[in-house]
């Protein structure tokens, strides 16, 4: 076979007309599989998140359902404003674009109001000082309750009328007590020490003079 023999098929206008509709063919193919490929992630269109928070769960889901989304309860959290059982945050946030179909994960404001250690302050603390650390832990305080003792000394601390001992716990943002002496014992104690001394002095005085007569 000649070198001529063997390039004549470019002279045959079939050769080129198959080659072009293989051309043709790849591309509308490849269109198509990126065309089917877009359809299908549905790329470039997306469901706003919508604004939830304060919601109740149930609100929530019926508000994320009405767009084509799910939701269940991922965490909690506590704000002591806020009702138990809002939605305090959840992820994605609002505003995002997501898939219909997209679970969005809820934080809800726990149900149970979480309990905290209640300081201790009881017989080693000024009523300032029980103030500063008992409200610095989270909680809240009423009138004192004055007791028998040194003045504007804290002997113990009640909840709802029960005095708490030592680790006792009290739920967070709870209104407590201070039960603080009223400087009764200290005035009591220096009555006592001025009467015994008076008594003496009374008995000094009260005592027999000598009777000098017989001289």
């Amino acid at each position: 076979m000649t070198i001529k023999e063997f390039f004549s098929f470019k002279e045959n206008k079939y050769f080129w007309v198959n080659i072009i509709v293989m051309i043709v063919a790849a591309i509308i193919l490849l269109f198509g599989v990126l065309k089917g490929l877009d359809i299908y992630t549905r790329h470039g269109e997306g469901i706003v998140v919508p604004d939830a928070k304060d919601m109740t769960v149930e609100q929530a889901k019926m508000l994320f359902s009405h767009k084509g989304l799910l939701c269940v309860v991922a965490d909690s959290g506590y704000v002591k404003n806020k009702p138990a059982g809002c939605v305090l945050d959840y992820n994605p946030a609002a505003g995002q674009k997501v898939k219909e179909g997209r679970i969005i994960y809820l934080t809800i404001n726990t149900l149970n109001i979480p309990l905290r250690p209640v300081p201790d302050v009881a017989d080693n603390s000024s009523v300032r000082q029980a103030q500063a650390r008992i409200m610095a832990s989270g909680f809240k305080l009423t009138e004192d309750e004055y007791v028998n003792g040194e003045k504007d000394w804290v002997y113990g601390v009640k909840y709802r009328g029960r005095q708490l001992l030592a680790g006792d716990k009290a739920p967070l943002g709870a209104t407590l007590t201070l039960m603080v002496g009223d400087g009764t014992e200290a005035k009591d104690t220096l009555d006592e020490e001025v009467d015994s001394l008076g008594g003496t002095e009374n008995r000094t005085e009260a005592a027999p003079s000598k009777d000098d007569s017989w001289f």
